[in-house]
C-alpha cells in the first residue's frame, strides 16, 4: 500500500512536471508587441557647398537627391532608429549631433541610434571642429561644411523621424535572405613580392591592367533584412560591401548608383521602404568593373538592381519573438604621428593644396577628441536570428567577414561608415603592408583587437 501511494504520488509529480514544461517551453519565445515607422529626407547641398570634405569641386548641380531613409521601431525597451544617409560622412560631434537630436525626436537615448552614411563622394562630408579649424584660416572660411545647411537638415530630419510615429505600423514578421552580386565590388589593394602594396585600385580605372588584376578578396553578397505588418513588407533593409562611386568630382550632386538602384527599387514598392547600407567596404571599389564613364554606372546599377530583388525574391517571414539592442563603446588610440603643433602648421600653410590642409584639420579634430576620451560606440539590433551589426569609418571588408565568422548560426548584416572620426580603419596586418588607406588612418593598429573585441562582444562570441 506505501508502495503504490509512493508510484501514484510520483505518476502525479511527473504529469504536473511534464506540464508545467510545456508550458513553459509555449513561453519561452512569446511573440512580441512591436511597431514601425519610416521617415525620408532629401539632405541633397545647396549650389556652391562643399563637397567630399572640401578637395573636389563644390555643388553645380544635381543629377538625383541625396537622402536621408531611416526606421524607428518601438515596443523593444526605449524607442530604436537606423538612419541611413546619403553623404561621404559624420565625423565626430556631427555624428554625435544626428544620433542625439534623433533620440531626441523620437523620445530616446542616443546610444539607441544608429546614423550610417552611405559613402558617395560628391556628397557632404562634415567634421564640424575641422570646419572651425579652416574657418581661422582667411582663406578656408567655408571650406569643409556649411554649418548652417547642417543645423537645418538635421532639424528637417529629426522632426521627420518623430513625426512618423502618426504612420506606423504594427511589425509582427521580420525575413531575411542574401544575394550573390555580379561584377561590382573588387579588392583595391595588390601586394609585391615584398609584402608591400604595389597596385592600387580605386573606385574606377581606365588601365588594362586593373581589368586583369584577379577581384581579390571581397564579400560578395548583398544582404536583405526585412521588417512586415504580417505578410505585407513595410521597411527592408539591403547591406553590400563596396564603395559606392561609379565617377564623382565634376560638382554633380547624385545618390551614385547604390542611391539610383535602390530608389529604382523603391519606384517599384511604394508600400515598402527600402534603406541601402554601405559595409565594410575601406578596401573594396567597383574599379575592376568601372572606367568612370556614364555607361559604367548604368551597368552597375542594373547589376546592384537585379541583386536587390533577387535577395527580395528570396524573403520568407517569420514572426518576431526576440529584439534586443546592445553597444559596446571603444576608444581608440590615434596614430602616434599626429602631432597638433604639425597639424596646425599645416593647417595654415598656404603653400599647400585645400586637401593636404583640409585633411590636418580632421586629423586635428580626431586627436583632441582622443584625449577628451570621448568613445566610439559600436552597435547592434538582433532580431530572432539576424544581427543589424553598425560600425564606424572606413572599415576594411576583413572585418566584415570575420563578423560571420563569429556568428555563424546568425544572418549578420554589416553597415559600416558609422562615426566617421577615425577615417579608414585597416586590419593590423594591413599596416605594414602601407599603401593610401594605412597612410591617412587615424588610429594606431590596436584598434584591429578593440573593433573585433567589441562586436564579438555584440555577437556573443
Amino acid at each position: 500500500m506505501l508502495h503504490r501511494r509512493h508510484f501514484l504520488q510520483q505518476t502525479a509529480l511527473e504529469a504536473a512536471l511534464v506540464s508545467l514544461l510545456a508550458t513553459t517551453a509555449w513561453a519561452e519565445e512569446p511573440e512580441v508587441s512591436l511597431e514601425l515607422s519610416t521617415f525620408r529626407v532629401d539632405v541633397s547641398p545647396p549650389q556652391g557647398h562643399p563637397l567630399c570634405g572640401g578637395w573636389i569641386q563644390p555643388v553645380v548641380g544635381q543629377d538625383d537627391p541625396q537622402q536621408a531613409i531611416g526606421l524607428v521601431l518601438r515596443g523593444a525597451g526605449q524607442p530604436l532608429v537606423i538612419c541611413s544617409v546619403d553623404w561621404t560622412g559624420l565625423l565626430n560631434e556631427a555624428h554625435v549631433a544626428w544620433r542625439t537630436q534623433l533620440a531626441a525626436a523620437v523620445g530616446t537615448s542616443p546610444d539607441r541610434v544608429a546614423v550610417q552614411c552611405v559613402h558617395q563622394h560628391n556628397a557632404p562630408f562634415v567634421c564640424l571642429e575641422a570646419q572651425r579649424l579652416c574657418a581661422a584660416q582667411a582663406d578656408l572660411v567655408d571650406a569643409v561644411v556649411d554649418t548652417k545647411f547642417f543645423e537645418q537638415t538635421l532639424r528637417r530630419v529629426a522632426s521627420a523621424a518623430g513625426a512618423s510615429r502618426e504612420r506606423a505600423r504594427p511589425c509582427t514578421h521580420v525575413a531575411f535572405h542574401q544575394a550573390k552580386v555580379d561584377r561590382i565590388a573588387s579588392n583595391r589593394r595588390f601586394l609585391g613580392p615584398d609584402g608591400k602594396v604595389r597596385d592600387w585600385r580605386g573606385s574606377s580605372s581606365k588601365e588594362p591592367r586593373h581589368k586583369e588584376l584577379p577581384e581579390g578578396l571581397v564579400d560578395p553578397f548583398l544582404k536583405t533584412v526585412a521588417f512586415y505588418d504580417h505578410d505585407r513588407p513595410i521597411a527592408a533593409c539591403h547591406y553590400y560591401a563596396t564603395h559606392p562611386m561609379s565617377y564623382y568630382g565634376d560638382g554633380r550632386v547624385s545618390s551614385d548608383f547604390v542611391g539610383i538602384a535602390r530608389d529604382r527599387l523603391q519606384a517599384a514598392d511604394s508600400e515598402c521602404t527600402h534603406l541601402y547600407f554601405t559595409g565594410c567596404a575601406g578596401n573594396i571599389a567597383p574599379g575592376k568593373y568601372n572606367d568612370g564613364t556614364p555607361d559604367a554606372r548604368r551597368e552597375l546599377t542594373d547589376r546592384l538592381h537585379d541583386a536587390l530583388q533577387r535577395s527580395m525574391a528570396g524573403l520568407k517571414p517569420q514572426p518576431i519573438r526576440q529584439v534586443s539592442w546592445q553597444t559596446q563603446a571603444i576608444e581608440p588610440q590615434p596614430r602616434a604621428s599626429l602631432v597638433a603643433e604639425t597639424l596646425e602648421a599645416a593647417i595654415a600653410n598656404r603653400d599647400h593644396s585645400r586637401a593636404n590642409r583640409i585633411r590636418p584639420a580632421m586629423m586635428l579634430a580626431w586627436l583632441r577628441r582622443c584625449q577628451r576620451r570621448e568613445p566610439i560606440i559600436l552597435s547592434a539590433l538582433h532580431v530572432n536570428s539576424a544581427t543589424l551589426l553598425h560600425l564606424p569609418a572606413e572599415t576594411f571588408v576583413e572585418y566584415q567577414l570575420r563578423a560571420q565568422t563569429l556568428a555563424t548560426e546568425r544572418f549578420v548584416a554589416t553597415a559600416a561608415y558609422g562615426d566617421g572620426g577615425p577615417w579608414y580603419i585597416p586590419t593590423s596586418e594591413c599596416y605594414p603592408q602601407g599603401g593610401y588607406e594605412v597612410d591617412v588612418a587615424f588610429c594606431e593598429p590596436t584598434l584591429d583587437r578593440q573593433m573585433s573585441d567589441g562586436f564579438g562582444r555584440l555577437l556573443g562570441s
